[in-house]
């Protein structure tokens, strides 16, 4: 390849491309949201055999295990999260508890962090359980 040559992307690239950077801009509100809350953030981007956890924090005793999802309405938030994606966080969960035994929380729960327009955040606590 010569310097005359310059790949374009294509659209499902620059797609693709913006997607990961609109997420890691929300992932980024996100933690300010929680630090400017007192919350110790103690991972960002945990990534395991069964998956990645965007954050996790703690507050107030509680281990709090959060997918950040950035969209134009809570509708869309809602119906981006599936139950295999559920079934890998909660499994990247235990992973991530058991390999961090100097974590130390009273409770655990699961959170979603909703970014909307203008970097409006939602958040929505014990967003979901394993019953």
């Amino acid at each position: 390849m010569t310097k005359d040559d310059v790949r374009i992307p294509s659209r499902r690239q620059r797609r693709g491309r913006r997607a990961f950077s609109d997420g890691l801009a929300a992932e980024h509100a996100a933690i300010a949201h929680l630090r400017a809350r007192g919350w110790q953030v103690l991972l960002h981007r945990a990534r395991t055999r069964w998956g990645e956890v965007d954050l996790v924090a703690l507050h107030g005793g509680c281990l709090v295990f959060v997918e950040v999802k950035a969209r134009p309405s809570l509708l869309g938030v809602g119906e981006a999260i599936r139950p295999s994606q559920i079934s890998r966080i909660m499994n990247a969960a235990r992973h991530l508890c058991a390999t961090n035994p100097d974590w130390v929380y009273d409770s655990i729960r699961f959170d979603v962090c909703a970014v909307l327009p203008g970097n409006a955040i939602e958040w929505i606590p014990d967003a979901f359980r394993q019953f």
